[in-house]
């Protein structure tokens, strides 16, 4: 009798047991407001959310956004809900290759992945293992695509004083080498014989003093094997590997650190991932075009950047929105990593997740909030529209233990021409000057 109980039990999936996704898990998945934008009491387009009525929204609002903005460090602007509608190849083959990937042993293993989000499937929180399916959801996701090129503004800022400390200018190319899908040439980059699953190049162009600093990371296709990352500095005049631990220093002397990049730039297998439950959360997102932006950069095409503000300048000015969310939370494997757990509110179309990311210091308090602000790519450049991203316009990371900040301006385009994969080699390092 006890058999028949558990053997029932299991069936119905209690324990978490993996069921067959669907084309109608794929349709919910990517399409997650096809019966209507979520609404929220009190929350409406043009509602202004401050310090005096934080109290109101705090169930829709990221613990740490809550907490800066019942401080009164900024106010958040309510935009109307969109569909980020994705990549139609990305979601064809989705389809085309469902149920295929599987999850290894261990993580940082995974089997039978083609193309596409390899776990469309609704998370389950029964599922032990559903937190590291939604982080291999974002390792081969689109954050910008096949591949894209990013002008970016750095400003260092004391957040107390509003004091710009330091500004500095880069350039960062991305490229995934393998699992294309939109952008010639598809599947993969060849020759590849490294294996190479994405290559990340970043060039300062200023100031002085860190011109042409230059690094490069390479990840592999298998998660278990360790990323390379290289840095160039100019006035050494050579390359040199980077120690594992480097990538979570703080870059070029801001809060930001390697292991920050879009999100979360590293291993699925350096951390331990657990799906915390879904929700509905507040995330910056609009319609780039629509925004207030700044005058202060004169770009020779006439694009415009974001603009900031609130305390010390540190925050962008750009819509918030309501979306679904799942909440995940990565606690490192490595004990004397810097940080106890990260928090991400994952939106659940996108699959991003860096909107509002929480970062925990070694004693489990509250130590930096990364904020990315995503543009609709048909309300951005011209040469976005259609692509099917959320282009990242922008980011602001606030250390709020030592009250500074790192904003970013981004100007991002989804153009192959301007990442050849010559690019994420270490010869081009030495000979890019």
């Amino acid at each position: 009798m006890k058999k028949s109980i558990i053997a029932l039990l299991l069936t119905a999936g209690v324990f978490g047991a993996a069921q067959a996704a669907t084309d109608a898990d794929v349709e919910n998945s990517f399409n997650p407001y096809k019966s209507g934008f979520p609404t929220y009491p009190g929350l409406n387009p043009g509602v202004t959310i401050n310090k005096a009525n934080a109290d109101q929204f705090k169930e829709i609002l990221g613990a740490a956004v809550y907490k800066l903005v019942k401080e009164g460090n900024f106010d958040i602007k309510v935009g109307a809900t969109t569909n980020f509608a994705m990549n139609k190849a990305y979601v064809a083959a989705t389809k085309a290759n469902l149920n295929k990937a599987k999850l290894g042993a261990k993580p940082g293993e995974i089997t039978g992945y083609v193309a596409g989000r390899p776990f469309p499937e609704e998370p389950d929180v029964n599922d032990p293992r559903a937190g590291e399916k939604l982080a291999w959801n974002f390792r081969n996701g689109l954050n910008w695509g096949d591949n894209a090129a990013v002008t970016m503004y750095w400003k260092y800022r004391n957040m107390e004083t509003g004091r710009e400390e330091r500004r500095v200018k880069m350039d960062i190319h991305m490229l995934n080498f393998k699992h294309r899908v939109s952008q010639a040439p598809i599947p993969e980059v060849t020759p590849n014989p490294s294996q190479i699953f994405r290559g990340t190049y970043l060039k300062v162009a200023e100031p002085n003093d860190v011109r042409n600093t230059q690094l490069l990371l390479q990840r592999y296709e298998d998660d278990l094997k360790m990323d390379d990352a290289y840095l160039y500095l100019g006035f050494q005049k050579r390359v040199r590997r980077m120690a594992t631990g480097q990538t979570t220093d703080a870059f070029l002397g801001s809060e930001m650190m390697i292991e920050d990049f879009e999100g979360y730039n590293g291993r699925i297998s350096d951390m331990k991932w657990t799906f915390k439950g879904k929700k509905l959360v507040l995330l910056p997102m609009w319609n780039h075009n629509e925004l207030q932006l700044s005058d202060e950069f004169k770009d020779p095409d006439g694009f415009k950047y974001i603009s900031f503000g609130g305390q010390g300048s540190c925050f962008h000015t750009g819509t918030w929105q309501l979306r679904k969310v799942y909440v995940l939370e990565a606690a490192p494997i490595n004990p004397n990593h810097p940080v106890s757990k990260r928090v991400f509110y994952m939106d659940a179309q996108l699959g991003s997740m860096n909107g509002a990311n929480e970062i925990y210091d070694r004693k489990g308090d509250l130590w930096k909030v990364l904020m990315v602000g995503k543009s609709h790519a048909d309300h951005h450049l011209p040469e976005n529209k259609g692509m099917g991203i959320g282009a990242d316009d922008g980011f602001t990371i606030v250390d709020v233990q030592a009250k500074r900040c790192t904003t970013a301006q981004f100007k991002g385009r989804v153009d192959p021409k301007l990442s050849p994969a010559e690019m994420f080699q270490v010869q081009y390092m030495r000979g890019n000057e």
